[in-house]
């Protein structure tokens, strides 16, 4: 990395294989032509202008002023240089992403769009079968750089209902059931919690509700104000969600750097939330019309819905419908819903998972005007102002100002409802005693070492 922070050279290395059956080496004009095609307008990635737009010159791609992006270059075939217009904090996680994963050109040029049916790239994996809302089959990379993974095939069923997906893993069709955004049924945590089975931690993620600010009421702050008040988070976590969750009130989850600054938060408080109703202009909840919320058909999304209803009913005497989608056409809704929000949802049960362990990806990334994570279309200049300077600040010596600015960021988001964050989850997954080399985090399920990831059937 040069002295200023901006720019950053990597060596490839010098076993760096693509997944197809020759085995073909990876150079830095790989690299080089998989960053320009997550920017190019053509691809429509839909994260990547957001995640690189720090690169120098990315917004020409972006905006389809140039087919190339002047500030990556390649060096030599194992040199890539990349130049940024600020020092950011977090641009080496950002690296981590999808969106800069190599891509095997030729494979994309031959195939088009059909090239994911039997994607490959450098990881331990490559798909052998993709059967869309059914199953991913995964099996081995020969040539994987660090050796054979350890384990040959990993077949990913689909289950849009949970309950299911764990009687799976009492039948023996699974061996792990659960992950970050949707864990094994709240109900049935006691059941198995001191099995050797059971793993838990606490999620970098936070389970909200969010408003499309462009549609009435949600375009009043007040009338957002009022439904915040109304949900008793207490008794969401503890009594629906069995205590398999942390309540919360603020959009950072907990063990995030940042999250353990103070905020003001909006709290249960049915007498303020009928108030704050009062202040939008509506004398009580019945004058409103009835109004639809909308979430993803997984986990406990079912029973946290009708317990939100409930809420909303007996406090603000709101009528509530609930609209449950596969997760398919909820993430399509959630979609059309940034891209025109007169069409779009009215109100949406979400989860937002750190894709990396920093302030900015809750923020920034989801908070920001015109972020095309920002589907409710919440909007402060304050608030974007502060979080472009600290985005920015990628020294050392400016860590604690830069969270601080995320700090007086995020108690903006909260005043004003850019989501209604409810609670932490916590990720409770099954696990057969015979999975070796998988490691619980607070962000998913990872493996530090495929090559030494094994499964020991012998004694179940």
């Amino acid at each position: 990395m040069s002295e200023d922070g901006r720019t950053y050279t990597f060596h490839i290395r010098r076993n760096l294989r693509f997944g197809d059956d020759t085995g073909t080496p990876v150079t830095a004009h790989d690299f080089l032509y998989s960053i320009n095609r997550a920017l190019s307008p053509v691809t429509g990635a839909y994260s990547a202008p957001s995640h690189l737009k720090h690169i120098v010159g990315a917004a020409d791609v972006i905006e389809g002023r140039a087919p190339t992006v002047s500030g990556v270059r390649a060096i030599d075939a194992s040199t890539l240089e990349i130049e940024l217009d600020a020092p950011l904090a977090y641009f080496l996680s950002w690296l981590a992403s999808p969106n800069t994963f190599v891509v095997p050109r030729s494979l994309i040029e031959r195939e088009g769009d059909a090239w994911t049916r039997h994607a490959f790239g450098t990881g331990p994996f490559r798909v052998r079968e993709w059967r869309p809302r059914e199953a991913v089959i995964l099996e081995a990379n020969p040539h994987y750089w660090r050796g054979m993974p350890g384990i040959d095939t990993i077949s990913m069923p689909f289950f849009q209902d949970s309950d299911v997906a764990y009687q799976g893993y009492w039948q023996g069709s699974l061996d792990i059931v659960g992950n970050r955004q949707a864990g094994i049924p709240a109900s049935l945590v006691a059941e198995v919690e001191d099995l050797p089975d059971f793993r838990s931690a606490p999620a970098l993620a936070v389970r909200y509700v969010g408003f499309n600010n462009q549609l009435q009421p949600f375009d009043n702050m007040f009338v957002r104000k009022a439904f915040a008040l109304a949900v008793d988070r207490q008794e969401l976590t503890q009594r629906v969600l069995a205590d398999t969750a942390e309540p919360s009130a603020r959009i950072l989850p907990q063990g995030l750097a940042g999250s353990k600054l103070p905020v003001s938060t909006l709290t249960f408080d049915p007498d303020a939330a009928r108030a704050a109703l009062r202040l939008a202009g509506y004398l009580s909840g019945q004058e409103l019309p009835t109004l639809t919320l909308t979430y993803g058909q997984e986990g406990d999304n079912v029973l946290v819905a009708q317990t939100l209803q409930r809420f909303w009913r007996d406090t603000l005497g709101v009528t509530i419908q609930l609209e449950g989608l596969d997760l398919a056409m909820f993430s399509q809704r959630l979609d059309e819903t940034f891209r025109d929000p007169q069409q779009g949802l009215q109100m949406y049960l979400s989860i937002w998972g750190a894709d990396y362990p920093d302030p900015q990806n809750f923020l920034s990334q989801q908070l920001r005007t015109a972020s095309p994570n920002n589907n409710g279309h919440w909007s402060n200049a304050r608030f974007d102002e502060l979080v472009d300077q600290a985005d920015r600040m990628g020294r050392l010596e400016q860590r604690e100002q830069r969270l601080e600015y995320y700090n007086l960021a995020e108690q903006i988001a909260i005043t004003e409802v850019g989501w209604l964050p409810l609670y932490n989850p916590r990720m409770n997954i099954l696990m057969r005693p015979g999975v070796h080399g998988l490691v619980f985090t607070p962000q998913d399920i990872v493996a530090p070492d495929w090559t030494m990831v094994r499964l020991d059937t012998r004694g179940e």
